[in-house]
C-alpha cells in the first residue's frame, strides 16, 4: 500500500511538472517528465531536469555581447560616415556601397554558415564566427582608404551571418520549453538596447580629436577608434564561448549521447550547485536522423519493445541520389499552395528591410547634415526642411571632393543634436518593441502587419515634409517605431504559416530577400538624392505601401491550416 501511494505521489507530482513545463510554452516537443526515471529521456526531459539558474543567466549575458557585436556589425559604418568623409575622400555612392557591403557578405554566407552549424555544432561556429568578426573589425579599424574599408567590411558581414543565426539556436537548445519563447523576447530587446548604445559610443568617441600617427604611416582617427572599440564585442563573445558546452541536441542529433549527458550534467551543477552525480536522468534516447546513411555512417535506431537499440548500417548513396533527397524534402515549397504564399512572404520581406534600413542607415548622415546647416545658417532664421538639408549634402559632399585641401584643413566636429537625435530614435524603438507583444494581443498579428505597414508607408513619404530637425526626429522615431514592430509580427507570422519541417529554411530565404533589399535600398538612396528631393522618399513610401498591400492578402496565422 505504500509503493503503491508514493507511486501515485510520484505521478501526480510528474504530472503538475509536466503541466508547469507545457505552460507559455512555444514549443511543440513534449517533455517526458512523467515516464519511468531508468527509461531513456527525450531531449526536452533532460533540459529541463537540468534546472534553470546560474547557467541560464550566464547565458544572457553572453548573448549581449553576441548580439552587440551583431548590430555593430551592420551599422556602425552609418555612424561613421559624416566624420570619415574627408579621410577617405567618400561621394555619396561610396557612402551607399560602405552602408550595403556588410549585407552583401550575409547573404553569400547564409546557406554555408547553417550547414556548417548543422555538421560541426553551435560552439564551434559560435566562437569561431565571433574570432573571425573581430578580426574583420579590426581590420577596418586600421582601413586607410575606401577599398580596405569596404573589403573588410564585406569579409565582416561574411564572418558575422554565422554567429548571429547560431547564436538564436544556440540559447533555444540551451532552454527547456516553458523558457524558448521567453528567452527570444529577451534576446529582441537586448537587439533593441544595441541600437541605442551605438550612437553613445559614437557620441562618447566622436567628441573627442584624436588623432594619431603610427609607425610612421598609419594615420589612426577618431572613427577607427570608434571601430576598434567595436571590436571588443566580439572579442568578449568568443572568449566566453570557448568555455561554454556544446549544445545537448546538437550533440544527440550527431548520436553522442555520452557527450551529451555530460554537458547536461555540467549544466545541472551549475544551475543547482549539487554534484553532477545527483543529476536524475542517467540515459539519453538515440534519436533517429531524418534521412539515409552515407558510406561506412553508423545510423542509430530506437527500438518499440525494450531498451535496446542497435546500431544500423545502411545502403550509401551517392552525391547525386543525396541531392535528390534534399530537393524531395523541399519539393512542397514549389507546389500550390505554399509556393504562392512563399514568394508573397519574400517579397513582403524585400520591400520592408528595403524601405526600414534605408532610412535607418542614412538617419546619422541625415541628422549630421542638418546639424550643421542649422548652426552654419542660425542667424539667417531658414527652414531646414529635408529639401534644403539633402541638398545641403549633396553639395557639401561635391566640395569636399573638388576643393579637399580648404574643406578639410581643420578636423570636422559633429554637433552634439546629431548623436542625441539618433539615441532618441533608438530609445523610441525600444520601447515600442517592449509593447509588441501586447499590441498583438490586442488587434492581432495580421492587422498590426497591414495597419504597421500602412502607417510606416505614409510616415515614410512624410518625411520628405519636415521643416526641421524637430519634426524630423519626431517623424523618423515613429517611422522606426512602427516598422520594427511590423517586422516582428511579419516573421512570427511566416513562422505560423508553413509547416514545421519547413520553417527553418523559409526563414532563411526571408532573412536573404530582407538583406538583399536591405543592400538595393543603400545603393539607390544615394542615386536618387542627387536626381531629386522626391524620389528617395517615394522610393521608401511605395515598398512599405507595396507591403502592406500584400499583407492584406496573406491568410491569418491563426487560422492556417499549416502545421
Amino acid at each position: 500500500m505504500a509503493k503503491e501511494n508514493n507511486g501515485s505521489a510520484n505521478r501526480e507530482k510528474a504530472n503538475d511538472v509536466q503541466a508547469e513545463t507545457d505552460e507559455n510554452s512555444c514549443s511543440t516537443a513534449v517533455a517526458t517528465i512523467g515516464s519511468p526515471e531508468d527509461a531513456p529521456a527525450d531531449f526536452d526531459k533532460a533540459i529541463v531536469a537540468s534546472g534553470f539558474g546560474r547557467f541560464n543567466l550566464i547565458l544572457l549575458i553572453v548573448a549581449v555581447s553576441a548580439t552587440c557585436a551583431a548590430m555593430f556589425e551592420s551599422n556602425t559604418m552609418s555612424y561613421i560616415l559624416p566624420i570619415a568623409e574627408c579621410d577617405l575622400h567618400l561621394t555619396l555612392t561610396d557612402k551607399g556601397v560602405l552602408n550595403a557591403c556588410t549585407y552583401a557578405g550575409m547573404i553569400i554566407s547564409a546557406i554555408p554558415w547553417g550547414y556548417l552549424s548543422d555538421t560541426k555544432g553551435r560552439r564551434k561556429i559560435l566562437v569561431y564566427g565571433n574570432f573571425l568578426t573581430c578580426i574583420c573589425v579590426l581590420g577596418s579599424a586600421l582601413s586607410q582608404n575606401f577599398i580596405m574599408l569596404v573589403t573588410f567590411k564585406f569579409l565582416g558581414g561574411l564572418m558575422v551571418n554565422g554567429s548571429a543565426a547560431v547564436l538564436y539556436t544556440y540559447l533555444t537548445e540551451m532552454h527547456g520549453p516553458k523558457y524558448r519563447c521567453q528567452v527570444l523576447m529577451v534576446v529582441g530587446m537586448i537587439t533593441s538596447a544595441s541600437t541605442l548604445l551605438l550612437p553613445m559610443l559614437a557620441w562618447g568617441i566622436f567628441s573627442r580629436p584624436w588623432d594619431y600617427v603610427l609607425f610612421g604611416g598609419l594615420d589612426i582617427h577618431s572613427w577607427q577608434i570608434f571601430l576598434l572599440v567595436c571590436a571588443f564585442p566580439s572579442l568578449i563573445s568568443g572568449l566566453v564561448m570557448y568555455a561554454m558546452p556544446e549544445s545537448p541536441k546538437f550533440l544527440m542529433s550527431q548520436g553522442r549521447n555520452k557527450e551529451a549527458l555530460e554537458m547536461l550534467q555540467r549544466i545541472y551543477h551549475i544551475n543547482t550547485g549539487k554534484p553532477k552525480g545527483t543529476y536524475p536522468i542517467k540515459s539519453l534516447v538515440l534519436e533517429v536522423p531524418s534521412r539515409d546513411a552515407y558510406e561506412d555512417e553508423v545510423i542509430y535506431t530506437i527500438e518499440k519493445s525494450g531498451d535496446h537499440t542497435e546500431p544500423v548500417k545502411r545502403q550509401s548513396r551517392t552525391l547525386l541520389e543525396s541531392l535528390r533527397a534534399g530537393m524531395l524534402q523541399m519539393k512542397p515549397m514549389f507546389h500550390k499552395p505554399l509556393l504562392g504564399l512563399a514568394l508573397h512572404c519574400y517579397t513582403m520581406q524585400f520591400c520592408i528591410f528595403l524601405g526600414v534600413n534605408t532610412i535607418r542607415l542614412w538617419l546619422p548622415q541625415l541628422f549630421a547634415s542638418m546639424a550643421e546647416y542649422e548652426a552654419q545658417y542660425a542667424d539667417e532664421g531658414g527652414l531646414a526642411t529635408m529639401c534644403t538639408i539633402l541638398e545641403y549634402s549633396v553639395n557639401k559632399t561635391t566640395e569636399t571632393l573638388t576643393n579637399h585641401e580648404n574643406v578639410c584643413a581643420v578636423p570636422k566636429i559633429v554637433s552634439m543634436d546629431m548623436y542625441i537625435n539618433n539615441i532618441i530614435v533608438a530609445f523610441c524603438g525600444l520601447v515600442g518593441f517592449s509593447f509588441a507583444g501586447a499590441i498583438v494581443k490586442l488587434i492581432g498579428a495580421k492587422r498590426l502587419i497591414t495597419y504597421g505597414l500602412l502607417v510606416s508607408g505614409f510616415l515614410g513619404i512624410g518625411l520628405y515634409w519636415s521643416i526641421n530637425s524637430l519634426t524630423t526626429v519626431a517623424i523618423s522615431s515613429a517611422f522606426g517605431t512602427v516598422s520594427g514592430v511590423a517586422i516582428a509580427s511579419v516573421m512570427s507570422a511566416v513562422i505560423a504559416l508553413f509547416p514545421t519541417q519547413l520553417r527553418s529554411l523559409v526563414v532563411a530565404i526571408a532573412m536573404m530577400f530582407g538583406r538583399l533589399g536591405a543592400l538595393s535600398g543603400n545603393i539607390l538612396f544615394p542615386v536618387f538624392i542627387q536626381i531629386g528631393c522626391v524620389p528617395p522618399f517615394v522610393m521608401v513610401a511605395s515598398v512599405m505601401l507595396l507591403a502592406a498591400l500584400l499583407s492584406i492578402f496573406i491568410p491569418n496565422p491563426k487560422k492556417a491550416d499549416f502545421t
